[in-house]
């Protein structure tokens, strides 16, 4: 199944991408990755035979990969066309869902992905660096270091 399952990732990917990368984890699946698209799509042995889970999802701007925003599972016997256009729709499910921002929705009903949604950013602070609490936070350790400094003099 693992032969079967390069072979046919591999000519998927000549029909999905004209630049890719192919790769076998150690689980048995096989990635393709597509890094000028900033997609990657998974094939992965089921319990059926002839069958294959297809998973799509994106890469991230260090290059480092997103878990999968949609999967589902094909049959190896419809023919590497039907194959390429079940790929091409979760490539566009998962472009659909990147365009829109929302976080990736959950492979299983219930189940929510966390860590996944960014905090907006702060906006930068202007001017002043040091507010007026923490100027009398440094005043009162200043009073303080001075009222040690004079009781150890009025001690010599």
């Amino acid at each position: 199944m693992s032969a079967q399952l390069r072979e046919t990732a591999g000519e998927l990917a000549d029909l999905l991408w004209r630049e890719h990368t192919l790769y076998r984890e150690r689980s048995g699946t096989v990635v393709i990755r597509g890094s000028h698209v900033e997609r990657w799509i998974s094939l992965s042995p089921t319990g059926g035979q002839d069958q294959v889970l297809i998973r799509a999802g994106r890469i991230l701007d260090g290059g480092t990969t997103a878990p999968a925003r949609s999967e589902t599972v094909a049959d190896l016997t419809g023919g590497r066309h039907e194959l390429a256009a079940v790929c091409r729709r979760l490539l566009a499910e998962t472009a659909v869902g990147a365009a829109s921002g929302g976080a990736p929705r959950p492979s299983r009903p219930g189940r929510e992905k966390r860590g996944t949604t960014r905090r907006p950013r702060k906006p930068a602070r202007g001017g002043r660096h040091t507010g007026p609490a923490s100027w009398l936070i440094i005043l009162g350790l200043l009073t303080v270091v001075a009222l040690c400094a004079r009781a150890v003099v009025a001690a010599l």
